[in-house]
């Protein structure tokens, strides 16, 4: 599903790249939280501007509202958040 290709150490840190089938991501990486599927007060085009690669999505927010059968039917996460590059989930397990 996806590959890292480490470019360079110094001590505990690490540069390096993620290759994903929606893109490439080069790390350390700041990535916006579209908890709810999208931004606050920032457009996809707003977000991409800005160079960020990745964006980041909590599952159990999804699931809560507007619900998994909807985003299905909108052609899953990436079509729901207009958004192509890479997108990182978590599962909200936290909460």
């Amino acid at each position: 599903m996806f590959d890292f290709t480490l470019h360079a150490t110094d001590g505990a840190a690490r540069t390096g790249t993620f290759t994903t089938p929606h893109g490439n991501v080069e790390t350390p990486a700041f990535m916006p939280v579209g908890t709810n599927g999208s931004v606050k007060g920032v457009s996809p085009e707003e977000i991409e501007a800005t160079g960020t690669s990745m964006i980041l999505a909590n599952t159990y927010h999804l699931y809560l509202r507007p619900g998994h059968e909807l985003v299905r039917e909108l052609g899953g996460v990436h079509e729901f958040m207009r958004w192509d590059g890479p997108i990182l989930t978590d599962s909200g397990g936290y909460q």
